[in-house]
């Protein structure tokens, strides 16, 4: 069973107003219609390609039902369109259902019936329950979950740390987002049941969205520990002293040990990032230090440099 774009037919785009659709509709229809065209078969087939195809994108429900079906077309082919039945479906019988199209030219837009023959069997496949299965096609396909959908969301180093909540438009829907302390770059969170609508009585599919955690000039992640360069000037690396350090939980007094060394790394247990979904579990944060060493030194500074190079 091949798939049928009606907006294709219809020549609209898919995010084309019932205004737009009804206009195209009316427009081709005339054109194509078997009494302005007696006797020609491909006029008579593609009049019946318009109306199925306003039949369905007129219909908001329908339309809604057939975009969910276009993004999950391929999963549905290998999912078993076998299981469709076939028997039954006859042209022009009684119980076939020929009908045919009534009215002024003019009211080709407001009153619609199915065309002589029937429609498609994509269109009896998904739609015949709706339209009373005139066709006499039975559908027995199995339920179908809707398509899921993807959504990225940016927080920061800190954010992520004591955790946070956003307001997100997905699918027409506004969704609170709670994020945890020690959320970490490249985390799908699932909202369940809040994707694209299921066909034929399937679940909803879900939303997944893809935390993207923004850089932090002062420090890096590494796992669930934290590594930040911090600049100590030179006579309290060689001396020996204390520096604040400004982390995610707040101020430190970090002790320098005499003669600490340019790139060495002073741990601190626990002041790392929180342990996803584990409570009261933390990484640990490295203190890398930068020595400074002084560019311009005073006269009186440079003779103490020289006796303590004598010594």
């Amino acid at each position: 069973m091949d798939y049928k774009d009606y907006y294709k037919i219809l020549g609209v785009s898919k995010d084309a107003s019932q205004e737009e659709i009804k206009k195209a509709y009316r427009k081709l229809a005339v054109k194509h219609h078997p009494d302005k065209n007696p006797g020609d078969k491909r006029a008579e087939e593609r009049f019946k390609e318009l109306s199925e195809a306003y039949e369905v994108l007129r219909n908001p429900e329908k339309r809604e039902k057939y975009d969910q079906l276009g993004s999950n077309w391929k999963q549905f082919e290998n999912a078993g369109a076998g299981g469709f039945d076939y028997r039954g479906f006859g042209k022009g019988s009684r119980d076939g259902g020929t009908f045919h199209f009534r009215g002024n030219m003019g009211d080709i837009g407001d009153l619609f019936n199915e065309p002589e023959g029937g429609f498609s069997e994509f269109f009896n496949a998904f739609f015949g329950n709706t339209h009373g299965n005139r066709s006499g096609f039975r559908s027995q396909g199995g339920p179908l979950k809707g398509n899921d959908l993807r959504a990225e969301m940016e927080i920061s180093l800190s954010e992520a740390y004591h955790g946070t909540s956003r307001i997100l438009s997905v699918n027409g829907q506004k969704l609170r987002v709670t994020i945890k302390p020690g959320a970490y770059d490249g985390q799908e969170l699932r909202i369940k049941g809040k994707g694209g609508q299921g066909i034929n009585g399937g679940d909803s599919g879900d939303i997944f969205i893809k935390v993207k955690l923004s850089q932090d000039i002062n420090q890096v992640r590494e796992g669930n520990d934290l590594v930040r360069k911090i600049d100590v000037d030179l006579y309290t690396a060689v001396l020996g002293g204390k520096i604040e350090v400004h982390t995610l939980s707040g101020k430190l007094s970090v002790k320098i040990p005499q003669g600490a060394q340019n790139g060495q790394k002073l741990r601190l247990q626990g002041k790392g990032m929180p342990v996803y979904e584990k409570p009261g579990k933390y990484g640990d944060m490295y203190i890398q230090l930068n020595i400074l060493i002084p560019k311009k030194l005073s006269e009186k500074q440079k003779k103490l440099f020289n006796e303590l190079k004598e010594l």
